[in-house]
């Protein structure tokens, strides 16, 4: 089964040792912009992908998409729990009183 906190180590091992032939070590060494291109680029697959109703293609493009924003995660040392805990203090929020927020 797909563990998302191994995925996390294993990028940080990856920034930590820069294996060869590695294309995580390839967008680290590339830096922040390539890692935000490519970032930039699924998410425009995703919307394409969404907009031709193709499931599969949007699952395939999400999946990328997971993985390159992981990519920049690590590079800003933000942790996965960071997020968990950002989407934790959202539910707090009234739904009118969000709605309201994103006018």
């Amino acid at each position: 089964m797909f563990d998302m906190e191994a995925l996390y180590q294993l990028m940080k091992d990856r920034k930590a040792t820069m294996p060869k032939d590695s294309y995580t070590t390839y967008l680290f060494e590339r830096g922040r912009d390539k890692i935000l291109k490519k970032i930039g680029e699924e998410a425009t697959e995703v919307v394409i992908g969404g907009k031709a109703d193709d499931r599969d293609e949007v699952i395939y493009e999400i999946a990328d998409l997971c993985y390159h924003i992981m990519i920049l995660m690590v590079d800003m040392d933000i942790k996965i729990d960071d997020i968990k805990n950002e989407l934790e203090s959202r539910k707090i929020i009234d739904h009118k009183v969000k709605q309201e927020k994103m006018v």
